[in-house]
């Protein structure tokens, strides 16, 4: 069987949230994709496992540019889903060694076993927002985590 490109799914995923596709995020987040300097962005590293983010908590700056690496270790597909925390970012991209996704909107992203997808971004707004996995079985067997914007 042949796996879909993780920049493909991602597109999947991304046209199954329900979002229109003339949909234009918040104006205030554009700007500061524009502003920001990406050469100092900081780099927040999660490891996804079986039942596990590792850590389970991830800390970012809010208005500080930032790469999320997320990385499979595991043997099943997993899901980093955080509807709360994804309406309170901006978005640059999303890429893989496959590709990458230029959007503005996100439900889920899916990340093969073994492999890693890396999200450039900028937290909007402070909150603590939760995270899961939402394969079947996984969150109740504790795949939860806890994203901080300071």
């Amino acid at each position: 069987m042949r796996s879909i490109p993780v920049a493909a799914l991602a597109f999947l995923v991304m046209a199954a949230t329900g979002v229109p596709a003339d949909a234009e995020p918040p104006q205030e987040y554009g700007k500061a994709l524009a502003a920001a300097d990406w050469s100092k962005m900081e780099t927040v590293i999660v490891t996804l496992s079986e039942y596990a983010f590792t850590p389970s908590t991830l800390a970012f700056k809010e208005g500080v540019p930032a790469k999320l690496v997320i990385r499979n270790a595991g043997k099943a597909n997993h899901y980093f889903v955080s509807g709360q925390f994804f309406g309170a970012i901006a978005t640059r991209k999303v890429q893989s060694s496959d590709g990458e996704i230029k959007a503005p909107f996100f439900d889920a992203v899916e990340v093969y076993p073994g492999k890693t997808v890396e999200w450039f971004l900028i937290p909007m707004k402070k909150g603590t927002f939760g995270l899961l996995c939402t394969v079947q079985g996984h969150a109740e067997h504790g795949m939860k985590g806890t994203i901080e914007v300071r």
